[in-house]
């Protein structure tokens, strides 16, 4: 059974905890739309929170404070960044939440997070909404960033491999940025994965995208595995970045799982959604993050 139930949370007074007795979900009404919190009952939070942030609000500039956000792409300095600051309308609709930001005054958009979970195990689905409450077109694509834990290593699967010459045709993007360096030994290589770890004691940036049209990517902390999947519903060039639908991040402080939508132009007053689905799994253990290793700890739970 699901149990929401408002709570303080790390100062937030208006915040809800959601929770079926295996995992929980906490959001605040304080800032956001931000999902603050996620991980079994009891146990760690999968989320990065930067704690001489919690319990704030009103800032003037966009604050990392931590957890899952909704964003735009492509990225631009100013309005990806917009501040989210201010209180968010919270609705508990059986066992929904629905979180709905003010309208940006930067961007003119409206930002809205449903929280969906399952009666029982650990499955979370989350769709996220972007509305143009403006009264121009705004060309964008949804952004959906999850900042994990300090100390763990995330992972990302690559479309099905093949052989040549059977398969000539390219099966996916890889994209780098400016500060991305191949040779970071945080970066881990293989025939169908690509990993990345979080080092808090590294300043230095990496980032590295791609698509896959069954979009998943995992976060490795303390033995338990978080999971989110994205259905691509088009071809790599609808979407930014040279065709991504994922992209992985990290610096000192978080590593960033992120999933985005294709490209869309929308009309003042419409919207466009980009459905997430989480999972959380137990005694996970890598040692050598080889092929056959990472296969037989991922494939039955994907």
């Amino acid at each position: 059974m699901i149990k929401i139930e408002k709570i303080d949370y790390r100062g937030w007074a208006n915040s809800w905890r959601m929770s079926n007795g295996e995992v929980e979900v906490v959001v605040t009404g304080d800032v956001g739309p931000r999902v603050m919190r996620y991980g079994f009952a009891g146990g760690q939070n999968f989320f990065k929170e930067f704690a001489g942030q919690m319990g704030k609000t009103g800032e003037a500039t966009w604050q990392p404070r931590g957890g899952h956000r909704v964003w735009i792409a492509p990225e631009d300095v100013v309005k990806s960044y917009a501040p989210d600051n201010e209180p968010v309308a919270i609705e508990v609709h059986g066992d929904e939440i629905e979180c709905t930001g003010p309208v940006e005054a930067l961007t003119g958009l409206e930002k809205k997070i449903t929280v969906k979970m399952a009666p029982s195990g650990s499955g979370v689905e989350l769709i996220h909404e972007v509305r143009n409450c403006g009264a121009e077109p705004y060309h964008l694509a949804p952004w959906i960033l999850t900042m994990m834990a300090q100390g763990g290593a995330g992972i990302h699967g690559f479309p099905p491999r093949g052989t040549h010459p059977e398969m000539l045709e390219p099966s996916n993007p890889l994209v780098m940025w400016a500060f991305t360096h191949l040779d970071d030994r945080r970066w881990r290589f293989s025939h169908k994965y690509l990993a990345l770890g979080q080092d808090p004691y590294n300043t230095n940036p990496q980032k590295l995208g791609s698509y896959n049209r069954h979009t998943w990517g995992a976060y490795l902390l303390n033995g338990e595995l978080f999971v989110k999947r994205y259905e691509a519903v088009a071809a790599p060039a609808a979407y930014p970045d040279f065709g991504c639908t994922f992209e992985m991040f990290t610096n000192a402080d978080i590593l960033e799982l992120e999933t985005l939508g294709p490209l869309t132009t929308l009309a003042p007053g419409e919207s466009v959604s980009h459905t997430e689905r989480w999972s959380a799994h137990r005694d996970v253990q890598l040692g050598t993050w080889t092929d056959k290793e990472l296969d037989a700890a991922l494939l039955p739970l994907l």
